[in-house]
């Protein structure tokens, strides 16, 4: 199986970490801008992308901070997002960790790009 490799991106929210927490954790919240769909059920989500299904486990949540999602059919991969908060401006931001194929890597940054403009257009930032 080809390794994968560790990425991570960062975005800037015009928004406050309790606003965008549910936006991450949420199946509702995360079928609007993440994937597809998104089923939940014993603590495991289903992310649905084109009829392709992906499933994964919460495996940290630190309430308006941060969520750590790992992939059931991937081990030991997992992508995780972070809320941050410059203690000086206020400025929020979201940190995406993500493993990634080599060769997919700037598909795979597009995505990322797509979602998180999805995400900022749902909220309103």
């Amino acid at each position: 199986m080809e390794q994968k490799v560790e990425i991570h991106l960062e975005y800037i929210i015009n928004s406050s970490p309790r606003i965008l927490f549910p936006f991450i954790q949420e199946p509702n919240a995360l079928s609007q801008w993440f994937a597809d769909d998104v089923n939940y059920k014993d603590g495991v989500y289903e992310f649905i992308w084109d009829d392709e299904s992906n499933r994964a486990k919460l495996i940290s949540s630190k309430e308006n901070k941060s969520v750590k999602f790992k992939w059931l059919d991937d081990d030991p991969y997992y992508f995780e997002i972070e809320i941050l908060q410059d203690e000086l401006t206020n400025d929020v931001a979201l940190s995406i960790t993500d493993f990634v194929k080599p060769d997919n890597l700037e598909d795979r940054k597009k995505i990322w790009d797509n979602s998180i403009g999805y995400l900022q257009s749902v909220i309103g930032a």
